[in-house]
């Protein structure tokens, strides 16, 4: 169907219809929402085995995952440190 159709159409509603039409075209979403469905492990471990090259993990001799995040942390701390000492040296 194209918008001269739905033109055609509208234009047989009466004068309230086509008011209560256009109020409600003015209300939909731009877009409309994706739907999102969480993914089963079993999904997951599929989406992996079919990829061409394996999963690199990042630091993977760390096996604390406390330790993990911490370590993440302080790379992204060093990487973003040059940015934050430049903004000092500006000044």
């Amino acid at each position: 169907m194209t918008i001269t159709d739905i033109l055609e159409q509208a234009k047989k509603l009466t004068r309230w219809e086509r008011e209560e039409l256009a109020r409600q075209l003015l209300t939909l979403p731009d877009q409309p929402e994706p739907s999102r469905r969480a993914k089963t492990g079993a999904e997951i471990v599929a989406m992996l085995e079919a990829m061409d090259e394996p999963v690199e993990f990042v630091d993977p001799q760390l096996d604390d995952p406390v330790a993990w995040v911490t370590a993440q942390r302080h790379k992204r701390h060093a990487q973003l440190s040059s940015y934050w000492n430049a903004d000092t040296q500006e000044a």
